[in-house]
């Protein structure tokens, strides 16, 4: 499952983090000029961002699923043990920001993306303690991230939006 694109270097840079950095601030530029147009809603702004945020991270890694899959593999705890789950995780996030675009489901919706970020997050955690160094398969493996508490913070920030949307009154 070894593959050089998934061991890599470990100083990191700002510069690494451009491509996440860039995608990141147009999900958030989409979400305020979406929520400018339509008014200012705690719980719109979260299901917009989630929307987008898992179409577009999602559509990143279908775009090179075997590589995704083994790389995903590497510090996932459930496609560890489920290697063909690495190549399904990309469908589940296209699937749940459609669900979020057409507030589908919501109390379903939101208790599966807390669930799998919360998964995912402690597989990034279980490695970031073992001071492993591989690359983040958060954007597939169309850009070479190093994963850092920036990939855990990104499962987070999901899992806790998630958990807040499952409170707020629809």
């Amino acid at each position: 499952m070894n593959d050089s694109h998934v061991h890599q270097k470990t100083n990191s840079t700002l510069a690494d983090f451009y491509p996440l950095l860039s995608i990141f601030f147009s999900i958030v530029l989409i979400t305020v000029m979406q929520q400018w147009y339509f008014g200012w809603h705690a719980r719109e702004a979260m299901r917009v961002f989630m929307s987008v945020f898992f179409l577009v991270f999602g559509a990143f890694k279908v775009s090179k699923l075997s590589d995704f899959a083994r790389a995903y593999a590497e510090y996932d705890l459930v496609a560890k043990h489920f290697y063909v789950y690495g190549y399904i995780y990309p469908f589940i996030e296209l699937s749940l920001g459609l669900a979020y675009l057409f507030d589908m489901m919501p109390l379903f919706v939101n208790s599966i993306t807390f669930v799998l970020m919360g998964v995912s997050a402690l597989g990034v955690l279980r490695k970031l303690l073992k001071k492993e160094q591989i690359m983040c398969a958060c954007l597939g493996t169309v850009f070479k991230i190093p994963m850092t508490y920036v990939t855990l913070a990104e499962d987070l920030l999901m899992a806790v939006m998630a958990l807040m949307m499952l409170f707020v009154a629809y």
